[in-house]
Order: C-alpha cells, then sequence, then structure tokens
C-alpha cells in the first residue's frame, strides 16, 4: 500500500480481512463497537448500507488523516425480513428450514471514508443465493458445529453450509463478506485507485 495510505477496516469479520489480504490488500482493523440491535432501516438493502455506514463513521472518528475506512455489513433478505446472526441454535435451525429450497439475496452494505477529505460513500451489494435442501439431521448437525451462529442468514460459502448452496447469481465475495468489484468503484469514486493499495 501506498506510505501515506492506510486502509482500515471496520469490522471483526475473518472472512472480510481474508478477502481483502488475497486481493493484494493489507488492513489495519478496527472493530467498531456499533450496536447493531439499535439501528433499523425500512428495508434489508437499506438496512445493510446504514450499518456499513455507522461502522465506517465509528472508527474514522479517532483516526488520523491519512485513512481510507471500510465498513461493511450484511443481512440475508428473506421475503423482505432481514436476517442477521441467528439468536440461537434454535433460531438457526428455524431459519435453515425456512431457507431450504429457496432463494435468498445476501445484502452487503460498503460504505469508505476518505479521513483526508471528510468524503463517504456508500453502496449496498446483492447477491441472490440458491439454497439446496439439507434435511433435518443436516441441518442439525450444521447448527451444532456453531459455524452458523456467527454469520448473517445462517450460513457460508466458505464454510461448512457451502455443500447446502446450490449456487450464487452475482458475485460469490459478497456473500462472504465484501464485494470487491464495489470497493473497487467507491474507491474510484473518491480518487484512488485499488492497485495503489496493494502490498508491494
Amino acid at each position: 500500500m501506498t506510505a501515506d495510505r492506510t486502509l482500515v477496516l471496520a469490522s471483526a469479520s475473518p472472512a472480510r480481512l481474508g478477502l481483502l489480504r488475497q486481493a493484494g490488500l493489507d488492513p489495519r482493523v478496527v472493530v467498531s463497537g456499533v450496536n447493531e440491535e439499535a439501528i433499523s432501516a425500512p428495508t434489508p438493502a437499506e438496512l445493510a448500507r446504514v450499518l456499513a455506514e455507522a461502522k465506517a463513521t465509528a472508527v474514522a472518528g479517532g483516526l488520523d488523516d491519512h485513512a481510507l475506512v471500510v465498513g461493511c455489513d450484511s443481512v440475508l433478505d428473506l421475503d423482505g425480513r432481514a436476517l442477521g446472526k441467528p439468536k440461537d441454535a434454535a433460531d438457526a435451525v428455524e431459519r435453515w428450514r425456512a431457507m431450504r429450497g429457496r432463494n435468498g439475496v445476501l445484502r452487503t452494505g460498503h460504505c469508505v471514508i476518505d479521513t483526508a477529505t471528510g468524503k463517504r460513500v456508500s453502496e449496498t451489494a446483492s447477491t441472490t443465493v440458491r439454497f439446496g435442501t439439507p434435511d433435518d439431521a443436516e441441518i442439525e448437525a450444521y447448527v451444532a458445529s456453531g459455524e452458523p451462529l456467527y454469520v448473517a442468514g445462517a450460513f457460508t460459502l466458505d464454510g461448512r453450509s457451502a455443500p447446502f448452496v446450490e449456487g450464487v447469481d452475482g458475485d460469490p465475495g459478497n456473500v462472504i463478506g465484501l464485494s470487491l468489484p464495489l470497493l473497487r468503484r467507491l474507491l474510484a469514486e473518491l480518487g484512488v485507485r485499488i492497485t495503489d493499495l496493494w502490498v508491494r
């Protein structure tokens, strides 16, 4: 990355950090501490964007003027309802029973703030997810693994639930937690080329 700009990820998500590192970036991680339960919005897409903005804003406020702060938040849009992380194991089981054999839309809000200028840009990326039909025993085994309790929509593309997802229409990275093509466009709106942030 360039010596005078620091990329900061306002998220504790190891999946998001992994995507950025695979793309040649090495962000500093600063967790926002935003209370997601206190934020609401009229649609799942808007909720994802507002949450991403809140996280980026909370982190940007404590940084110097050389940072590019990336905030993200994901929710699964199922029948117009925004599903974040399940409350508990029973909730995760019910989610999977409702999702199997159906399509949902994973919405990930992205916000980038340039602390040097105070400018910010934000947008929500959407990817349709086609769920398979795991039986009750498979669902119970998956929930028992603990994985779905820590991820939006109670599933991941890069974990144990991958065999239960038939496919996606759109950017798969967005389902994992961050859309690199959208991030590139948002950075460009701020006058920054993503290639200038690559680790040399």
